[in-house]
């Protein structure tokens, strides 16, 4: 299970998740539909909340995890909404450290 593996960290020498590879890893998340896989480059997904006080302790609580993770998305935060992109830049686009963070942030929902 993705959520339960650790992110690794990349120095460039891994090549970025295409085609077949990208798709299989993608369906191992406990709901892929919810994750967009955009131009084979990054995952993005929204999340909804009832205000922005319980958006804001996700985000939170996601920051804390990307620490633990040494692996840090992009965080767009607004009232009632937190959307996250992540992506790998040291190979400019997916490892599978991008779809355990995103597993292990699902988690937190």
């Amino acid at each position: 299970m993705l959520a339960d593996r650790n992110c690794v960290p990349c120095h460039g020498a891994v090549p970025s998740l295409k085609g077949n590879k990208l798709a299989e890893i993608h369906h191992q998340l406990a709901e892929p539909g919810q994750w967009n896989v955009v131009n084979e480059h990054h995952l993005v997904r929204a999340y909804k909340f009832p205000d922005f006080k319980s958006a804001l302790a996700f985000v939170n609580r996601v920051g804390e995890l990307a620490e633990e993770q040494g692996h840090h998305p992009d965080i767009l935060l607004g009232w009632g909404k937190v959307e996250i992109t992540t992506w790998t830049h040291a190979v400019d686009g997916l490892t599978e450290s991008d779809f355990i963070l995103a597993a292990k942030i699902d988690q937190l929902s």
